[in-house]
């Protein structure tokens, strides 16, 4: 696929999260696609793959984050989109927010997502994801 056609894809998957549509996700994404999010003490943290793993990350995700992603600028080289953007949120356990400026690297095979690993700020999303010592947000 040209690298205009590997923009879109990303941009229509993109529009899907935004939207809720769980359907037009999974059009976008290869049976054994694999999201990495690094980092850990917060609930997105892992690695997931196939539709399952899709499946139990927007899971997680709607139970225990809000937030508002903003992707700037679309990179393509390729079978290799890079995704500049920005997110702000809360994490819904402690009532704390964050804000993240951040990259997604995508690869884009015959029209799908194949893998997609985000370079985020981990230490904001867990600074916002930690109780305090009283147990308390």
């Amino acid at each position: 696929m040209s690298t205009e056609k590997n923009i879109q894809t990303v941009k229509d998957f993109f529009a899907a999260i935004s939207h809720g549509d769980r359907e037009a996700l999974l059009t976008l994404v290869a049976d054994d696609i694999e999201w990495i999010i690094p980092g850990e003490d917060w609930p997105l943290a892992g690695t997931r793959h196939g539709h399952a793993g899709l499946a139990d990350l927007l899971e997680t995700a709607s139970r225990s984050i809000e937030t508002s992603t903003e992707p700037r600028e679309f990179v393509a080289q390729g079978d290799r989109v890079l995704v500049v953007g920005f997110a702000r949120g809360k994490i819904k356990a402690t009532n704390k927010t964050f804000e993240d400026d951040w990259i997604f690297a995508i690869t884009v095979r015959d029209g799908r997502l194949t893998h997609i690993r985000e370079y985020i700020d981990t230490q904001a999303l867990a600074r916002a994801s930690q109780m305090d010592p009283s147990g308390l947000a």
